[in-house]
């Protein structure tokens, strides 16, 4: 048991103690809160221990029993992943968007309060001791990160438009964090994350269209890269031009149509409540991007508009030239998105992370996720995005036990982006709870990537299993990583490539940290991705 600093104000005693009464009643429904309050009272301490200076103090015996009882925010690794978002520095943007907060301390689409910016700031923008302080905190609050897989969100601006030699640097630095093993160059990095004991399993990177060009792709892929998070905000050329966009619809469809194409996820950030827009158009404007092949996304995270001090919009607004639809119409209109949405696309996120008190106008209340949600079961329905049917959020939120027997097999086939996308999953069957899913592209004639143009290929985009994260090699309990789906769903994947499709190869974009599992099973280095050929 860890020995207090002499002018700590609470003793040993009363940390032993509160672990003991924590143990003693751990089938019982305990008032943590209560019982931490009632002990610091007998010993005479003037502040309440934190649940991780709890778990600071326990041996690791007592840790492990006590991690099940004191964890805060599940859903942290409540998708199977352990999310990390660093932030690159300050830089100027190629955008001169006129809603864009600007800042000069956090990159310029950043207010520089937003909890990933602070850290950054706190850090001083290195990337090493981003990722470290993250992973301290995800630590310090009970989750299993030492053996875990870690993901990479490369926030800030438009990362892409920096000197590559940056971009490089970042990343290397980002990867030495998770792997402890200092390295020469970005290859060597990779190459150590491939076996190291925390693996990162996928780096996302956050760019606009005209910055999402086949060079920008294959320099994505180049460093590690999974995922693209892109800039849309909306469809319509006539409101790019209002809000100074700089770049075309077209330019988005071509940025999509590659980044598939070579293997990447794509997010779409989305932005309702623009200048020039009003509620039936938004809602036209998520029609579009669900069904249009031009786009359809893997994810979306909707940003509404907001109001701030020292924008342009800002001063169009003071002018009585734009103000927002109402709060309550956008929770109207978040609600039929959720409705609609198909059951291929992920929700990540719904508002930004702004401070209440530097919004001007517009969506000032925080927990627009929740007031969406409560206006959907009020209309009596269910979304149906991949995110709110994980099997980790369903039984977190409402105690269900989802008997392995209950979850059968589902194949879903949709156009897109000049190819055709296989998304097979295991779901229940009313398709509620979602266990795990694969996105197979065959890609369009237009694939840019060699590694794709040399036969008839096709490729995995994404092979994910839901539930709470179990560590690399270890045996679940009652979790669902590990149980074989991921396997399955990787050789249903090379069937349907191989007697549906005539592929002669199948690729994987895989996570650096995930390329050994593919290894053992009978996939080899190809380029940038892992490869099998099809007899």
């Amino acid at each position: 048991m860890k020995t207090p600093e002499p002018s700590q104000t609470w003793s040993t005693a009363a940390y032993s103690e509160i672990i003991k009464q924590i143990l003693n009643n751990r089938e019982k429904d305990l008032e943590l809160n209560i019982l931490k309050k009632r002990i610091c009272q007998k010993y005479h301490l003037n502040k309440v221990p934190s649940n991780s200076e709890i778990l600071s103090y326990a041996s690791e015996q007592e840790r492990q029993l006590l991690l099940p009882l004191l964890q805060k925010k599940k859903v942290r690794t409540i998708s199977g992943i352990a999310v990390v978002a660093v932030m690159s520095k300050p830089a100027p943007c190629p955008g001169k968007c006129i809603y864009c907060p600007g800042g000069t301390i956090a990159p310029k689409s950043y207010s520089g309060q937003e909890p990933a910016a602070m850290r950054a700031i706190q850090n001083n923008f290195d990337p090493y001791l981003q990722v470290k302080s993250r992973l301290e905190q995800l630590r310090a609050i009970g989750h299993k990160v030492d053996k875990g897989k870690i993901k990479l969100i490369v926030m800030g601006g438009t990362f892409l438009s920096l000197p590559q030699d940056y971009q490089h640097y970042f990343v290397r630095r980002c990867l030495e964090a998770i792997t402890g093993v200092p390295s020469e160059t970005l290859e060597e990095a990779k190459r150590n994350a491939e076996h190291s004991r925390m693996r990162n399993v996928g780096i996302t990177f956050e760019t606009r269209p005209d910055y999402c060009r086949e060079e920008n792709v294959d320099n994505m892929l180049n460093m590690g890269g999974t995922q693209v998070e892109i800039g849309v905000q909306t469809v319509y050329d006539d409101i790019y031009k209002l809000v100074n966009r700089g770049h075309t619809v077209q330019e988005v469809v071509e940025a999509f149509r590659i980044a598939k194409d070579a293997g990447l996820k794509v997010t779409a950030h989305l932005m309702p409540n623009l200048p020039g827009s009003n509620y039936e158009r938004d809602l036209d404007m998520f029609k579009t991007v669900f069904n249009d092949p031009r786009f359809k996304p893997d994810g979306l995270k909707i940003y509404p508009c907001l109001v701030l001090k020292d924008t342009p919009l800002y001063n169009l607004y003071l002018k009585g030239e734009y103000s927002p639809y109402p709060t309550e119409d956008v929770i109207k209109l978040i609600a039929e998105v959720k409705r609609i949405i198909p059951k291929w696309v992920r929700i990540q996120r719904i508002q930004r992370d702004i401070p209440s008190k530097l919004i001007v106008s517009g969506v000032k209340s925080g927990n627009l996720r929740e007031l969406v949600a409560e206006e959907l079961t009020r209309r009596g329905y269910k979304c149906q995005c991949i995110r709110c049917r994980e099997v980790g959020h369903i039984l977190r939120k409402n105690n269900n036990i989802l008997d392995v027997d209950e979850v059968v097999l589902h194949t879903e086939r949709y156009s897109a982006s000049e190819g055709e996308e296989v998304f097979i999953s295991y779901e229940d069957k009313d398709r509620n709870i979602l266990v795990g899913f694969l996105r197979l592209r065959r890609p369009s004639p237009l694939a840019h990537r060699p590694e794709i143009q040399n036969c008839e290929s096709m490729i995995i985009r994404e092979l994910h299993v839901y539930g709470p994260l179990v560590p690399v090699r270890e045996k679940p309990n009652d979790e669902w990583q590990h149980r074989g789906y991921g396997k399955r769903l990787l050789s249903l994947a090379e069937k349907v490539a191989r007697e549906e499709y005539d592929a002669k190869k199948i690729l994987v974009l895989s996570g650096i940290g995930v390329k050994e599992y593919y290894y053992k099973l009978g996939y080899k280095p190809d380029g940038v991705y892992v490869s099998k050929m099809l007899n």
